[in-house]
């Protein structure tokens, strides 16, 4: 990894790129430090801490402390992740949605400028709800028009520049834009987490003690991260045989090639989407201040992952069986969104392709629904083993932190896609270079 960002540092070219975005993760990291005007931040993380405990750990930690800080930045990129799942569940919903995906780049430009309108409408109602909501607990040292529209407007905006820098990174940066905010975000947050690790189970300990801790931690971590690196890299070749063509004096084809999919065909994603959904109810009723009635209260707990596997409430855990049930759906869900085994199949047979063993068309898209469907659950498998062992961990041994495995599974895969991205664009500079001389 070090030796590509050395070998990248010596092309102008990504150079340049790289110090774009750099110089945009400062201004991430100045704007979440950036206090929303007639904001009473000390009253709202009295109020957080008191009321929520760490059931926002999830969200706190995807906008990197910006929403506990009460910043400009308080959303974050949050709608855009939210409106991204909207336009995901639409374009299978609406006919003219999955039209435009279909029609190549031009579709998913058209796709992407809706999603952003969404976003603003989604930021707009969640700074609304803020606003109002928290502004009447006493979030705002008045409550009156102008403080209410002051808030809504900074937090609107804060949102809606934030996917503009997330843009800006994809197209004149590094690329995975949107992906490396999230990023950055949640990298902010780990130093602090091992701080409370260390306060909790090795300040003040015997050496022992300590050292086992520390080993036990720093297993739990690496473990995480080997798994998640495995499960990043981890494919299923389907071997493809292209029949020989003779045009002229001259034959075609003959040849050898493969279809790679992926063991975890639908990344991280998944696990986003699943978390947001099961955090919504818990957002939404902080919003507004009402916790309802006792059996909703328990529906809250039960959804919040720092309630799970505690031996204390072993009833919550119930929440861990909904969030397995979702991250399978939406494992499947993406993965029919993203890849088409028609599709596949229909391009095989008119470049002249076979899978050995099984006849073109139907049959090989038969074949190739049976594989993906076997590898998909295993990739979900593989995401839930890495994003349930440290919210085990939490429950039986109260390690909370903001972190988790969705976060360390979010920081690695983009790491690992980023290197992609800054390797490939070195080879294209590459062979545009051989092309020159």
């Amino acid at each position: 990894m070090l030796q590509t960002f050395q070998n990248a540092w010596k092309i102008k070219e990504i150079r340049t790129k790289l110090i774009f975005t750099f110089l945009m993760l400062i201004v991430i990291r100045f704007g979440t430090q950036l206090p929303v005007p007639g904001v009473d931040r000390t009253y709202f993380s009295n109020w957080f801490s008191q009321q929520l405990g760490d059931s926002f750990n999830f969200l706190d930690a995807f906008t990197g402390g910006s929403f506990l800080n009460m910043s400009v930045f308080a959303l974050n990129i949050t709608p855009y992740i939210t409106s991204s799942i909207i336009m995901q569940l639409l374009t299978i919903a609406v006919p003219k949605l999955e039209e435009m995906q279909k029609e190549g780049e031009d579709g998913r430009k058209k796709i992407a400028s809706i999603t952003r309108y969404v976003t603003v409408g989604l930021s707009l109602i969640e700074s609304t709800a803020m606003a109002v909501g928290f502004g009447r607990q006493g979030l705002l040292e008045k409550y009156n028009a102008l403080n209410v529209i002051t808030v809504i407007v900074a937090l609107t905006c804060g949102s809606a520049f934030l996917m503009w820098i997330g843009e800006q990174i994809t197209e004149n940066g590094v690329g995975n834009g949107i992906s490396i905010v999230l990023t950055i975000n949640i990298i902010s947050r780990i130093p602090q987490d091992f701080t409370s690790l260390y306060d909790q189970f090795m300040k003040g300990k015997s050496f022992a003690t300590a050292v086992l801790a520390a080993v036990i931690i720093l297993v739990v971590v690496l473990g995480t991260v080997i798994l998640t690196v495995i499960l990043n890299d981890a494919e299923r070749r389907i071997p493809v045989q292209y029949a020989k063509k003779i045009q002229g004096r001259k034959t075609m084809g003959g040849q050898s090639s493969h279809i790679p999919l992926k063991v975890n065909t639908g990344g991280v994603i998944p696990i986003i989407f699943a978390s947001s959904l099961m955090q919504l109810p818990v957002v939404i009723s902080s919003f507004t201040g009402n916790r309802g009635p006792l059996w909703w209260q328990r529906i809250l707990s039960a959804l919040s992952s720092s309630n799970w596997f505690k031996v204390a409430s072993p009833g919550y855990t119930i929440g861990a069986l909904i969030y397995i049930v979702l991250v399978v759906f939406f494992a499947y869900f993406y993965t029919s969104i993203t890849f088409n085994p028609l599709e596949v199949a229909n391009n095989m047979k008119k470049q002249g392709g076979f899978i050995p063993g099984i006849r073109p068309g139907k049959p090989t898209s038969d074949y190739l629904t049976k594989i993906l469907n076997y590898i998909v659950f295993i990739g979900a498998v593989g995401l839930l083993i890495v994003a349930l062992i440290p919210i085990i961990c939490n429950g039986l041994f109260n390690a909370s932190v903001s972190f988790g495995g969705t976060s360390l599974i979010i920081i690695v895969s983009v790491i690992l896609e980023t290197i992609k991205q800054i390797e490939s664009q070195m080879l294209v500079r590459n062979y545009k270079g051989f092309l020159n001389d």
